[in-house]
C-alpha cells in the first residue's frame, strides 16, 4: 500500500532470536497513516478544482492589463486552470493511492477545464439580447469633422437667419435625445438656426474602436470643429444635464466664441469640487419593482466581467461587450429610472428609440474627474448666461449655484413644476429661453 515501507527480507534481519514487544512494525505504522493520507488526499481534490478556478479568473483579469484580446485573455486563464490545478491534483491522488496519479490528475484537470470552460461560455461569454436600432427620421443628416467623428444632427433654419446659430447639446454623457427640442421652432421664428447633434459615441454618432479616446477634450472639439463647419463666429449654446458641463467646457477653451450660454438644469461644473460625487442621486428614489430590475440587469456575471475589466483595460471590457450590445443593454438600464428625475406625480416621461452610448457615457464620465478645474478661466469671461433649475431637480442646488458664482454675468433662475428634465417637464421656460436670446 502507498505510504508503507517495504518489509525486510529475512535474509538481511540480524542472527539470533527474534525480538519481541509491543513495538509496530513499520508496516503497522503505515497503514495507521493510510487514513489520514487518504483524508488529506479527498479534501485536497475539491480544493484542487476551487483554487485551478479562482487562478484562471485572476490570470484572465491579470493579461487584460496588458492586452485587449479576449482570445488571449481566455487561453491565459485556460492555461492557468490546467496549470494549477495538475499541480495540486497529483499529489492529492497519490495521497488518494492512484497507482498512476499523473494520469489521474490530467483527467481530472482536464474535467474541471471544461466545466470552467462551460459555465463560462453560458455566462460570462454568452452575449445579451439586443435589439433593432430604430430607423432614423427624416431630417437627420451628417457632419464628417475632421476630428475623425461623424456626427449626425437635425437642424430647423429660419427664413432670415441671424448670423449666430443657436445648438443644444444633450445630457448624459452620452444619452442623446431625438430631433430638435420643442423650442427650436419657435427659435426659428425668431431668427436663429437651431441645431441639435448626437454627441461622439452617442445616437446615430461614431463609435470609437479605441474607447479611451471618449474624453472631455474630444467632446469639446467636436464642437468647435462644428462650429468651422457651420461656418460661424459665434455659437449660442443650449447645454442640458451633462451638456451644461460640456458648454462650460467649451466656454473656458474658446470664449471668443461664445455669444451666449443657457445651462439647463447643468451637471457639476467641476467634479473635483465633489469627491465623494454628492450631487445627488435619481436612483435612490426608484421603486423597488424598477430597483430589482436594474440590479438584476448589473448584476449578471456577464456585466460584472465587463465592470471588472472597466477597471483595467476599458478596451478588455468593450471588446468583451461591444457597443451593438452595451448600448441596448444601458437603454434598458436608463429606462428603469426614466421617471425617477421629475417632480413626483408627473406623468411618466416619453421615449425615444435614439440609443444613448455606454462606453461614452463611462470613460467621458471617468474623464471628467480628472478634467482640470474650469472655474479660473471661467471668472474671467465676459459672457452673459442664463442658468434654469427646476424645483424638483435631483441634483443638489449647490451645483447650479456653483454656476453662478462662477460665470460674472449669470443668472439663476428656477422653474417651477419641473425636475431634471426642464426642456420636456416644462413648456413655461421657453419664454425664459426667448427672452434671454432676444435681448
Amino acid at each position: 500500500m502507498t505510504g508503507e515501507l517495504p518489509h525486510p527480507e529475512t535474509r538481511d534481519a540480524p542472527a539470533g532470536p527474534r525480538a519481541t514487544g509491543h513495538a509496530s512494525s513499520p508496516s503497522q505504522a503505515g497503514r495507521g497513516r493510510s487514513p489520514l493520507r487518504r483524508a488529506a488526499g479527498g479534501v485536497l481534490l475539491p480544493v484542487a478544482a476551487v483554487v485551478a478556478a479562482v487562478a484562471g479568473a485572476a490570470v484572465f483579469f491579470g493579461t487584460a492589463a496588458v492586452t485587449a484580446a479576449i482570445l488571449v485573455l481566455g487561453t491565459a486563464a485556460l492555461v492557468a486552470v490546467l496549470a494549477t490545478g495538475f499541480a495540486l491534483a497529483r499529489p492529492a491522488f497519490a495521497l488518494l493511492g492512484a497507482r498512476r496519479p499523473g494520469t489521474a490528475a490530467v483527467a481530472f484537470t482536464g474535467a474541471v477545464a471544461l466545466a470552467v470552460a462551460g459555465a463560462s461560455a453560458v455566462t460570462v461569454f454568452r452575449p445579451m439580447p439586443g435589439d433593432r436600432a430604430a430607423p432614423a427620421p427624416a431630417g437627420v443628416a451628417f457632419w464628417d469633422l475632421p476630428t475623425g467623428s461623424r456626427i449626425a444632427y437635425t437642424a430647423v433654419r429660419a427664413a432670415d437667419p441671424r448670423p449666430t446659430p443657436v445648438i443644444f447639446l444633450h445630457g448624459g454623457p452620452g444619452t442623446p435625445g431625438e430631433g430638435v427640442p420643442d423650442a427650436a421652432r419657435a427659435l426659428a421664428g425668431r431668427g436663429f438656426d437651431v441645431y441639435a447633434y448626437d454627441q461622439v459615441g452617442a445616437g446615430r454618432s461614431t463609435r470609437l474602436a479605441d474607447v479611451t479616446g471618449y474624453t472631455v477634450a474630444r467632446h469639446v472639439a467636436d464642437l468647435e470643429a462644428i462650429r468651422h463647419m457651420l461656418g460661424a463666429d459665434k455659437l449660442i449654446l443650449v447645454g442640458r444635464s451633462w451638456g451644461g458641463s460640456l458648454t462650460a467646457r467649451y466656454l473656458a477653451a474658446h470664449p471668443r466664441h461664445v455669444a451666449k450660454a443657457v445651462f439647463v438644469s447643468p451637471g457639476p461644473l467641476w467634479e473635483g469640487a465633489y469627491p465623494d460625487h454628492d450631487t445627488g442621486d435619481p436612483w435612490s428614489v426608484l421603486p423597488p419593482a424598477q430597483a430589482r430590475l436594474r440590479d438584476e440587469l448589473a448584476g449578471t456575471p456577464r456585466m460584472i466581467v465587463q465592470s471588472v475589466l472597466m477597471g483595467l483595460n476599458p478596451n478588455a471590457a468593450h471588446a468583451l461587450v461591444p457597443d451593438d450590445e452595451a448600448d441596448p443593454w444601458f437603454r434598458r438600464v436608463m429606462l428603469t429610472g426614466k421617471d425617477a428625475t421629475q417632480c413626483p406625480g408627473g406623468p411618466p416621461a416619453s421615449v425615444h428609440g435614439n440609443r444613448p452610448g455606454f462606453y461614452a457615457n463611462q470613460l467621458t464620465s471617468a474623464d471628467a474627474e480628472r478634467a482640470a478645474d474650469p472655474r479660473p478661466a471661467l471668472r474671467a469671461i465676459e459672457v452673459a448666461a442664463l442658468i434654469l433649475r427646476g424645483e424638483c431637480d435631483y441634483l443638489k442646488p449647490e451645483v447650479a449655484e456653483d454656476y453662478r458664482r462662477a460665470l460674472p454675468h449669470a443668472t439663476l433662475v428656477p422653474v417651477r413644476g419641473a425636475g431634471h428634465s426642464i426642456t420636456t417637464e416644462q413648456p413655461g421656460y421657453l419664454p425664459l429661453l426667448r427672452d434671454f436670446l432676444l435681448r
